[in-house]
């Protein structure tokens, strides 16, 4: 399924083709084959050609977009685009080859398949790109992720850390961290990275999976189940996937999830976002969801938020302090009026937590670092007007903080 794209947007950004700052029309892509070239042609659309039309999923039309909102809207055309236009059938399958793709990893005690590059024609060749056509393992499909999550170094899987006699205590065989490889620049895993954070922002593929408290980098998939006996794909049961990694900026955790179901639609994310957050506290890995002025805290902790609503600055500080959290004031008050969050709810480390207090003059926040669930709270509280572009993590807000500001002010803040 649509796991595979950014190995085309990797491939194209590691190959200097990427088309930076263009657009494309995205809806469906009708072609032919230029015989003497062997180039692939798009037409215009409803063009007869011999070749089947290839549209985006649901047979949805995005209409025009940049490049990177078709990773993030999972646009089947922009596969098509990027593999005809810019990237060609040997450069594309040179990069496969350098991921692992259709070979073993050769991981001990794991029986493994190799899986089928199946690249003969044009049809073949697009949709591979977006996750058809051809077969890989889920195990091919970690270890290529991790360069993209690992400034282009490739790790091997492996599932065993040691065996040791259970008699004696002595470790029989120990299996360490090995690299299979580096497919892509770093500069190309981390543009790869950047592109794929835009996958879990309102109203792109990924929302559902998006965590309040954690960054998260990643694709999500959905794939038709071929069927050996009839030659054809399942039209009832798919596969429904995401691969992704956090903290966005800087990876410490992959997780792939996936079921075989008829409701490919409306299912639940939360069995992912519970294995997320599991492995994320169990190997004591931040989120990464708030940035502070100061060194961030290195350990993932979760508190419960108290009630400070209609307490004085003092008692909340008080309550605060033995929380590794950024407590944001809000107001030259006295006593708090509001909170976010609320009483009751998890906050974990480096988490931003906003009181809004009684008084009457405003200062500018300091919002580098700040996602969008922190401005919509400053929002929420204040009222401030705060006029957002792009996703991630704020770089650059128009106001300075420590700033006087009124109720009225108008801010705008730039993230990446």
């Amino acid at each position: 399924g649509s796991v595979m794209k950014p190995f085309v947007y990797a491939s194209a950004i590691d190959a200097g083709v990427y088309p930076y700052n263009q657009l494309y029309r995205a809806g469906q892509f009708d072609y032919t084959v230029d015989p003497g070239t062997g180039e692939i042609i798009r037409l215009e659309n409803g063009a007869v050609t011999g070749y089947p039309t290839i549209k985006d999923a649901l047979g949805k039309d995005f209409g025009v977009l940049s490049f990177e909102d078709g990773l993030a809207n999972s646009s089947n055309i922009a596969i098509c685009e990027l593999l005809a236009n810019y990237l060609d059938v040997k450069t594309y399958e040179n990069y496969l080859d350098k991921f692992g793709f259709f070979k073993a990893t050769d991981i001990p005690f794991v029986p493994e398949t190799s899986g089928a590059k199946n690249m003969s024609d044009a049809t073949s060749y697009l949709s591979t790109g977006f996750g058809q056509a051809s077969s890989i393992t889920v195990l091919q499909l970690m270890q290529a992720y991790s360069a993209i999550f690992n400034d282009g170094v490739m790790m091997k899987p492996y599932v065993v850390e040691s065996i040791v006699d259970s008699a004696t205590g002595q470790t029989i065989n120990k299996f360490e961290p090995e690299a299979a490889g580096t497919p892509i620049s770093a500069d190309a895993a981390n543009q790869t990275k950047d592109i794929m954070r835009q996958v879990f922002a309102p109203g792109f593929s990924g929302e559902k999976f998006a965590m309040e408290d954690v960054d998260l980098t990643g694709k999500t998939g959905t794939g038709e189940r071929y069927d050996p006996e009839t030659g054809t794909y399942d039209t009832s049961v798919f596969t429904s996937s995401i691969m992704a990694a956090a903290p966005a900026d800087d990876p410490k955790i992959m997780v792939y999830w996936g079921m075989v179901s008829s409701n490919y639609i409306n299912y639940s994310a939360e069995p992912f976002q519970v294995i997320m957050q599991q492995a994320l506290i169990a190997n004591s890995v931040n989120g990464g969801t708030s940035d502070s002025a100061n060194e961030p805290y290195g350990q993932w902790e979760s508190y419960e938020m108290p009630s400070l609503v209609n307490h004085s600055i003092d008692y909340a500080n008080n309550k605060m302090a033995d929380k590794h959290v950024n407590t944001v004031i809000i107001g030259d008050g006295s006593s708090i009026i509001d909170q976010f969050p609320k009483a009751g709810g998890t906050i974990n480390s480096n988490d931003n937590v906003l009181l809004l207090t009684d008084g009457q003059s405003l200062t500018m926040p300091d919002l580098i670092g700040w996602t969008r669930k922190d401005l919509t709270a400053l929002w929420q509280l204040s009222g401030l007007p705060i006029r957002q572009d792009g996703y991630g993590k704020v770089v650059w807000q128009s106001i300075p903080a420590g700033e006087p500001i009124q109720a009225d002010t108008e801010i705008e803040v730039s993230l990446e």
